[in-house]
């Protein structure tokens, strides 16, 4: 973008929606109420946190018997200022140990001493920084923001944690844990799930408000090193795989029993403590004395003792790679609240998936005890700040949106319930004739002979013609225990072989039927889409497959090869003039990390955008890497040379013109994974971006845009009044009293919660050109939500945002393993960024991801 050009804001709440039937709800919002003393507002980690209550208690009188609000970092508050701008003092700590509040919420910051029992002097220096008023506040909440409005907020979560960190709590951001049973899981692995509770203050149209949910978080299994690995491999001591084990215990904290000290594992010794030796510095006379000795031998020559594993299992290191410093294994125990960090299995993530879950009345429950055990109104320095908490759920009122009207075959209508439909007796509205296709087995407990003519059965019910296979592959018994590359590439011999000798050409498309948890997905996947362009589906069918389940797998079939399931009733009627009646692109965007730990691993940039206008229901993806942990989308466009634009925007905008024969007026962008600090920077730069691919593909084209994040990570809920058992309907709209003071957002319940409490996505309209109502742009974002052709039920979130997902998922291989082979060095002196690779020219428009 031009640099000359003041930046842009989100713009301003228009109004509210008016449609649909209100509902009385509550919010786990409490009311925070800031009191004045004579008509003004009051002016307002690791062993760092001992420190500071130790100088608050030494030297009560030289701070003007101030209390702190320490962050566990490089900054403390006070309510009023400190007798002077520049404090000194010295203070000495008896006992060195660290409570479990004192370490801060990332693992590679937290620090423990080594010699718990020793004292030692610090000196602290106390220097002023700047005054904060909570008139910032005041301010916010009339629509009138100011510099100081998020460092006022921020001393009040500071307090909060504070609050937490005196109890004793893990700290994780704005989520705090206790190391009470009661609160865990049962184990997994090796680690637990643990409930704890988020806290927050909002700034809201009703008021300041205190957000308070129910969080959880992995924690590791206390206790003896051994057992926790055992435990989290699933084999016995003897048969420890010692690289994994190396890759999971490294940054968590152990106790030497013996000793009673705690140290950080920086990694483990290569060979057993029976055999793994270390230079011995021992004092003879007036110099000293090295001995090389093998660390089983040291502990019973120097300690008398015997280890029980007659020193076969590795060494825990504690010191740095040239100068390690060796514990035997079986004498380290992890300390509690330790966080578990590492990726998990598909199977381990599902089962603490169902763990998590909560009914609304039982998540109600526990807020408010939670609330009440919390006692925030005790809280000193929350007094002085005049800040008291109210104990009721916020009540707020909400209004349910009409359900959209689908399409199906034969101009019959569906009306969904609840959020949900079937397609019992109906047919698909554009169904797909399937012909040239083929099926591979790699599943032996499957007859996939059934499966094909149940699905030929099925087929016809829904309108689809499908016809007999080519054929049906099996995989021979020999390849079954091999890696899934092998398993792909032998069957791929095995079919080319055939299709040549019965000169069949390339397979339209190919259903492959896998067994769970099997090691071909990827492989498949890979050699399907990007080196062959064959358009395929994988199914892991249950042991009884009902009609229900190849109803589902022929939706997305029938997606895949180019077919419509149904479509929105304001599709044909062109219901949303600003999207139907003017060529229209509706665009979503995301960006996906690595696992936790791969620091390394590029991130995934995914874009989607609708293809067939005035349809809103057929989508093209566009998937990029970029560098690892970078949020911004830094690829949308990419100026090659003076006639060359490589980027994701020229991608999209050249197949929707391809498509729909003229280039879009309206574009409509839904950005996903965003927290609020970043939205200046979407506008600025990704929307910058965007601009410039407009300009760039012709001079003298400007369309207009609207740009809208939806945010699933955040902690407010809504709980019914009348019926508190029940989760809100689909369909409800809250854009009053818990929203923003000034800025366009709101919250849409647009799913069933079937599971738990209904998680609400909260949208925020940042901008706007294309001059929407609030209530065609609500009710926009709703019918987007009915349109996901893999699915009867209305998705949590708009189709667009939900489908850059499903796009991001496509990695097809493990990216950690691509750039690390690549070699060289960039400019900047970071690693390149091993590209995508790229979908095959047969497949690439297709919705492959579907």
């Amino acid at each position: 973008m031009d640099s000359s050009k003041s930046a842009l804001l989100p713009i301003a709440r228009r109004g509210n929606g008016s449609k649909g039937q209100k509902i009385q709800l509550r919010t786990n919002h409490f009311r925070v109420a800031i009191t004045y003393e004579d008509g003004n507002p009051v002016v307002a980690k690791g062993i760092g946190r001992k420190i500071l209550e130790n100088v608050q208690d030494t030297y009560k009188s030289d701070l003007g018997s101030k209390y702190f609000a320490y962050d566990g970092d490089k900054t403390l508050f006070t309510v009023g200022p400190l007798p002077a701008n520049k404090l000194d003092f010295s203070v000495v700590l008896e006992d060195m140990s660290c409570s479990r509040g004192n370490t801060r919420s990332d693992d590679a910051d937290r620090k423990r001493l080594r010699r718990p029992n020793k004292s030692k002097k610090f000196n602290v220096a106390i220097t002023f920084a700047k005054q904060i008023s909570i008139q910032a506040i005041d301010g916010a909440l009339q629509g009138i923001e100011t510099n100081h409005l998020q460092d006022a907020i921020r001393v009040l979560d500071v307090i909060l944690r504070q609050n937490a960190a005196r109890q004793g709590c893990l700290l994780v951001r704005q989520s705090f844990f206790h190391n009470d049973a009661k609160f865990f899981s049962k184990e997994h692995g090796g680690f637990y799930l643990c409930r704890g509770f988020h806290s927050s203050f909002r700034t809201t149209q009703g008021g300041l408000s205190l957000n308070m949910d129910v969080s959880s978080t992995l924690i590791v299994k206390p206790g003896p090193v051994v057992d926790f690995l055992t435990a989290n491999q699933g084999k016995n001591r003897f048969s420890i795989d010692w690289k994994e084990a190396e890759r999971t215990l490294k940054n968590l904290r152990v106790k030497v029993i013996t000793t009673n000290q705690e140290y950080k594992i920086t990694g483990l010794s290569r060979l057993p403590c029976k055999d793994q030796t270390f230079i011995w510095k021992q004092k003879k006379g007036n110099g000293e004395v090295e001995e090389e000795i093998k660390v089983f031998d040291y502990y019973k020559k120097n300690h008398d003792i015997r280890l029980h594993d007659s020193g076969d299992l590795r060494c825990i290191n504690v010191g740095k790679p040239k100068r390690p410093t060796y514990f035997p294994m079986e004498l380290c125990h992890l300390v509690s609240l330790q966080r578990y960090t590492k990726a998990l299995t598909i199977f381990q993530r599902s089962n603490l998936v169902r763990e998590s879950i909560q009914k609304p009345l039982d998540k109600r429950n526990m807020l408010n005890r939670a609330l009440e055990n919390c006692n925030y109104n005790d809280d000193t320095l929350l007094q002085e700040c005049g800040v008291r908490i109210g104990s009721e759920f916020t009540q707020v009122e909400g209004h349910i949106l009409p359900t959209p009207n689908l399409k199906v075959g034969n101009g019959k209508d569906i009306i969904p319930s609840n959020g949900r439909w079937n397609f019992n007796n109906k047919e698909f509205v554009k169904p797909v004739k399937v012909t040239g296709w083929a099926v591979v087995n790699f599943s032996v407990q499957c007859d996939p002979h059934r499966i094909v003519r149940d699905l030929i059965r099925c087929g016809k019910m829904k309108g689809m013609d499908v016809v007999l296979p080519l054929d049906v592959f099996e995989e021979g018994h020999r390849f079954k225990a091999a890696p899934g590359s092998v398993r792909v590439e032998k069957m791929f011999e095995v079919m080319k072989l055939k299709f040549r000798d019965q000169d069949w050409g390339k397979p339209e498309f190919l259903l492959c039927i896998l067994s769970k948890n099997s090691n071909v997905y990827g492989p498949w996947k890979k050699r399907t889409l990007i080196e062959d362009g064959i358009k395929n589906q994988c199914i892991a069918p249950p042991n009884i497959v009902k009609d229900q389940y190849l109803t589902n797998v022929l939706l997305k079939i029938n997606a895949k090869l180019g077919g419509l399931n149904s479509e929105l009733a304001i599709e044909r009627s062109l219901g949303i003039p600003a999207v139907m009646r003017v060529p229209t692109i509706i665009i979503g965007m995301d960006v996906s990390h690595g696992s936790p730990g791969q620091s390394d691993v590029p991130s995934i940039s995914a874009v989607v955008s609708s293809r067939e206008w005035p349809l809103i229901s057929k989508y093209k993806a566009c998937v990029r890497t970029q560098s690892p942990k970078v949020e911004m989308i830094d690829n949308l466009f990419n100026r090659v040379s003076d006639k060359v634009d490589d980027g994701i925007m020229r991608e999209l905008l050249d197949d929707f013109k391809s498509c729909s024969g003229m280039k879009p007026d309206h574009i409509i962008v839904f950005r996903d994974g965003l927290s609020e600090s970043q939205f200046n920077q979407v506008l600025n730069i990704e929307l910058g971006q965007m601009k410039q691919a407009c300009k760039f593909l012709e001079e003298n084209w400007y369309p207009k845009f609207t740009v809208i994040i939806a945010q699933k990570k955040h902690h407010t809920r809504f709980f019914q009044e009348r019926r508190p058992a029940d989760n809100v309907p689909p369909g409800t709209i809250i854009d009053s009293k818990i929203c923003h003071p000034r800025n366009n957002d709101f919250y849409l319940c647009a799913h069933a919660g079937m599971l738990g409490t209904t998680r609400p996505t909260h949208y925020h309209v940042l901008y706007d050109e294309i001059g929407f109502s609030t209530d065609d742009l609500q009710e926009l974002v709703h019918s987007l939500s009915y349109v996901y052709q893999r699915s009867t039920t209305a998705i949590s979130v708009d189709f667009a945002a939900f489908f850059h997902d499903k796009g991001t998922a496509m990695k097809f291989e493990d990216m950690s393993e691509t750039s690390s082979s690549h070699g060289g060095i960039t400019t900047s002196g970071a690693a390149p960024v091993p590209p995508m690779p790229k979908l095959n020219k047969a497949v690439a428009t297709s919705m492959f991801f579907c």
